[in-house]
């Protein structure tokens, strides 16, 4: 009877990695087309080819790229500092989900820099999804190099293509970063506080833009979430239902 049981639990388990890497290299699939986007619009910005595949090379973090070549777009190399702390403010919540993941990754020095490197929004939903330890790290792991590995090749052809035909607005990309910040945020609209940031952001920004400097109000804007998230305004106290049950 042991010898049935432990063959179901190892049968369990292969399926179960076996939708870990199922999910990995989708989710790494459809996250690698925005690289597209990203490519071109850094070329349009005034950045050269190498220099656009560097950043998606070494920052790797998809919102910390759109708003770099976003600021810098609208304002050029004056807007450096502004861009450089946007991105910077974006990338802060890939070391709070490196405290989430750090027991999927587990010991070892080496392993922790390279799980370091593909920590983001995908890996971790998925590698936090899975049912067992094991299917964890493959779902972190498979995740994260998919979307490593594709986001680069197609930063590579996105600012080959910019490179190719000029003038973006042509074409409509000068709006894909802010289509590609509206992607990411819809499905994190689910609940009031989150709502009430958004919307109380994109008006300080919106309000700011013709006074301040190009990347000031998104900073300014930045605050609004911070105050919101420090004093817990608007939150899951607020999405109670009447009856003390949480609101789905």
């Amino acid at each position: 009877m042991n010898s049935v049981g432990g063959s179901e639990e190892v049968r369990d388990e292969r399926q179960n990695r076996r939708l870990a890497v199922r999910s990995g290299l989708a989710v790494g699939l459809a996250t690698a087309a925005y690289g597209v986007s990203f490519g071109a619009l850094s070329v349009a910005a005034g950045l050269t080819i190498p220099q656009t595949c560097f950043i998606s090379l070494v920052m790797f973090s998809g919102g910390s790229q759109f708003a770099l070549v976003g600021v810098l777009a609208a304002g050029g190399v004056a807007a450096g500092p502004a861009a450089i702390a946007g991105a910077t403010l974006l990338g802060v919540r890939n070391a709070i989900y490196g405290i989430r993941t750090s027991p999927i990754v587990g010991p070892g020095l080496w392993k922790r820099v390279a799980a370091a490197w593909v920590t983001i929004d995908e890996s971790t939903a998925v590698g936090l999804a899975q049912p067992t330890p094991s299917s964890r790290r493959v779902g972190f792991w498979v995740t994260g190099l998919a979307v490593f590995i594709g986001w680069n090749i197609t930063t590579l052809v996105g600012a080959l293509i910019g490179d190719a035909i000029g003038d973006t607005r042509t074409f409509g990309l000068d709006a894909a970063a802010a289509a590609a910040f509206v992607g990411l945020l819809w499905p994190r609209l689910k609940h009031v506080q989150p709502v009430v940031v958004a919307v109380a952001a994109a008006v300080v920004a919106a309000a700011l833009t013709p006074v301040l400097v190009p990347g000031l109000p998104v900073l300014v804007a930045a605050l609004v979430a911070v105050f919101v998230g420090l004093f817990n305004w608007f939150g899951r106290a607020a999405d109670v239902a009447p009856t003390g049950r949480m609101a789905p």
